[in-house]
């Protein structure tokens, strides 16, 4: 089955967003928690296998981050872009709700 980049995924504790972003974070992961989280379609509510995910991503250039310990030898991991995508798709109440809190954490 091929699958549309821009397709609406539910990502396992993160939410809903667009399949590619979805990967992307899945794939952002440490490899011991990716088993952990799953990607759901919205459409049907069906749950793309490991495999699927794997093709998609080497398909779409997004690399897997690696088991790394040391701090000095940690890939630059483009958590910029990643958040630009997350907050990009995010709704208004939890965009209101995360600003609040920040506010919040600032004033103190």
């Amino acid at each position: 089955m091929t699958s549309d980049p821009e397709e609406s995924v539910t990502l396992q504790g993160y939410g809903e967003m667009t399949l590619r972003t979805a990967i992307a974070t899945l794939m952002a992961l440490a490899p011991r928690d990716r088993p952990d989280a799953a990607i759901f379609r919205v459409r049907d509510g069906s749950r793309l296998a490991g495999s699927e995910i794997a093709e998609l991503a080497s398909d779409w250039g997004i690399t897997p981050t690696a088991e790394i310990r040391s701090p000095s030898l940690v890939p630059d991991q483009h958590w910029p872009d990643i958040l630009r995508g997350m907050v990009r798709e995010a709704p208004l109440p939890s965009l209101m709700v995360a600003f609040l809190l920040g506010v919040l954490v600032a004033r103190r």
